[in-house]
């Protein structure tokens, strides 16, 4: 989405890990700022300024104003980012000179609305598989994000890419049959109880377990005396 943003810029004179590190040194981070078939720029930018942008409700899909000192004033997008893995600080930035004439390909948020009656009604879950779609539209017509009502959805029904309601001059490039979110049942806790009783079945030739009946099963009679000892008598 185009917002009426200005953001100051300075040239960089030169490359290189030195030349970063004094951008840094002086409250700046380096960055570069390329695209429309033109030559890449090295320049410095105020971290907040950039922050401002990324951290705003379009985020990476905000085109504004980059105006470069004693050169161009530009419409740009954010197109990466560089952060210390330790400290979090930011490094370096890309921008990316945007041709307002030309479609672009963007990934745009898509947040659910309502209450799906399968959670309601049947003790179901709302699940969210897919938290955002790619479209192909004009710069000036990219939305913040897209909405879509998942109040009447029950268990095993669910939301589509292609159930997303889009403007006629935008293109939708995911598949339109990716789920964006669906309703599915809990799982039943018949399993555990299984096992306990699977676990309460003492196995064969196992001692009974104490206070229960020991049984006894019938079997032979104990072996008689040998023949010779039958005969005799004190």
């Amino acid at each position: 989405m185009r917002k009426d943003i200005t953001v100051s810029a300075e040239v960089r004179a030169s490359r290189g890990k030195n030349e970063a590190r004094r951008t840094r040194r002086a409250g700046k981070i380096p960055a570069v700022v390329y695209g429309a078939f033109q030559e890449p720029v090295s320049i410095a930018v105020n971290p907040r300024e950039f922050y401002r942008i990324v951290r705003g409700a379009s985020g990476y899909n905000t085109i504004f104003n980059l105006a470069i000192a004693g050169a161009e004033t530009t419409p740009v997008m954010v197109v990466d980012q560089q952060v210390d893995p330790v400290s979090g600080a930011l490094l370096h930035a890309d921008f990316k000179r945007i041709d307002l004439a030309r479609r672009l390909r963007v990934s745009v948020p898509v947040h659910t609305v309502g209450e799906a009656k399968g959670i309601k009604l049947q003790g179901g879950l709302l699940e969210i598989v897919t938290h955002s779609i790619e479209i192909e539209c004009l710069p000036d017509d990219i939305p913040e994000r897209f909405d879509i009502d998942v109040t009447e959805l029950m268990i095993g029904q669910s939301k589509r890419a292609s159930d997303v309601v889009l403007p006629a001059s935008i293109k939708l490039l995911s598949p339109a049959d990716a789920v964006i979110a669906h309703v599915v049942a809990l799982r039943a806790e018949a399993e555990p109880a299984a096992e306990e009783a699977v676990a309460a079945t003492p196995e064969a030739g196992a001692a009974p377990a104490a206070g229960e009946p020991e049984v006894i099963k019938k079997g032979k009679k104990e072996e008689e005396a040998p023949a010779e000892e039958k005969g005799k008598k004190k």
